[in-house]
């Protein structure tokens, strides 16, 4: 990875791909990565991205737009946390034993955890919630897609993957954002989806969405919700 400026548009340029098209994204953190062809050098792409600067400037400005949202918590009794696409209230209790449990249609946290560790501490919990409890459900999901798409999944993991909500090895492993868990289920299918279909097309080109087509009709869909909420799939 490399990072290169543009006039006033500073991007990370990504390795070559066999695609004939140079694929410009604004990643979850507001980065802007840019993948080119293999034959294209450094300098056809930063000529690429100035040619592209109006269709960045738009996407960065709804990308501020839809970030402004994004969730600050206080952790104290009384918030909601998003799990599997329900929101459940936050309830600190005095004594359980197990830090984080989701009961009665609540998230119970042990307040020892927030007095303690602080935010910090209550975050970890979350996260180690999310992981343990999603993945029996996302490995059931990946074989029930594994079969409609035609491809055999490796090894599958749950685990911050920074701005990226999932990823593929080209050994086929397939790794997910615990922030996944927050989602509701359609949503959490066409990610896998997306990522299953990447391990018979590597890039976004036209065949690679025609396979997702194929599977989920309504990606499209799921896909905008995807773009216009996922800054509500935060701690």
């Amino acid at each position: 990875m490399q990072l290169r400026q543009v006039r006033d548009i500073a991007y990370q340029l990504l390795p070559g791909s066999d695609r004939q098209t140079t694929d410009i994204v604004i990643e979850r953190d507001g980065i802007i990565t840019v993948r080119p062809p293999k034959r294209m050098t450094p300098e056809q792409v930063d000529e690429t991205v100035l040619a592209k600067r109006m269709w960045i400037y738009r996407n960065l400005a709804e990308w501020r737009d839809l970030n402004a949202t994004r969730v600050t918590r206080e952790w104290v009794s009384g918030e909601t946390f998003l799990y599997l696409g329900s929101c459940y209230r936050l309830q600190l209790v005095a004594e359980q034993d197990e830090p984080l449990k989701l009961k009665d249609g609540r998230f119970n946290l042990l307040r020892e955890v927030v007095e303690r560790g602080g935010q910090d501490a209550a975050h970890q919990v979350f996260e180690a919630f999310y992981k343990t409890k999603g993945l029996p459900r996302i490995q059931k999901r990946v074989a029930y897609f594994a079969a409609k798409v035609g491809v055999t999944a490796g090894d599958i993991q749950i685990k911050d993957l920074g701005y990226r909500w999932a990823s593929c090895t080209p050994r086929g492993d397939l790794h997910f954002h615990w922030k996944c868990l927050m989602a509701p289920l359609t949503i959490i299918d066409y990610i896998i989806v997306h990522e299953l279909c990447h391990l018979h097309h590597r890039d976004h080109s036209d065949a690679f969405w025609n396979e997702v087509d194929k599977v989920l009709p309504d990606y499209r869909e799921r896909k905008e919700w995807l773009r216009i909420r996922g800054a509500e799939l935060d701690l």
